[in-house]
């Protein structure tokens, strides 16, 4: 038994550098994913495809653990990353996008979107209870990714 719940996260900020820097971190995937909280492993999977395995959540049996795969994708020139779901692997489908603008020569606007598809092995009837822990599990997670990603480029 199990259960899914969707996610959908968005966030716009501005990062105190330059264009190319900013897009050369995160079209990085590897040193990105460096700032991004509770990564246990990042494995990369050949063709600019990595899977996610974050830290577990719980004690024993009752822990879980979200793992997905995205392979990535960047178009400098319009200034966009994206990633979409490798099949198959883990217990989430993640796939989203950055949108990068210049905003003068020492700043970046950053757009970030992201929708994930979590299947959970819990009984349905936890859903109503565990689905906004998740929820806020996950959006707290990319505020300090976003904080991260601000401080490395102070």
């Amino acid at each position: 038994m199990a259960i899914n719940i969707a996610i959908e996260i968005s966030r716009e900020f501005d990062l105190a550098a330059s264009f190319d820097d900013v897009f050369e971190l995160l079209a990085d995937v590897p040193r990105s994913a460096s700032h991004f909280p509770k990564l246990h492993n990042l494995e990369d999977l050949g063709g600019n495809a990595f899977r996610w395995e974050m830290e577990k959540i719980g004690v024993d049996k009752h822990a879980l653990q979200t793992i997905y795969a995205c392979k990535y994708f960047s178009d400098k020139d319009k200034g966009r990353i994206w990633w979409e779901p490798v099949k198959g692997e883990g217990n989430g489908v993640v796939k989203g996008s950055w949108s990068l603008t210049r905003n003068g020569d020492d700043r970046t606007h950053a757009s970030f979107h992201t929708e994930a598809e979590l299947s959970l092995p819990l009984p349905s009837l936890l859903k109503l209870a565990i689905s906004p822990v998740v929820k806020h599990e996950f959006n707290s997670l990319v505020d300090v990714y976003t904080r991260n990603l601000q401080a490395a480029f102070q």
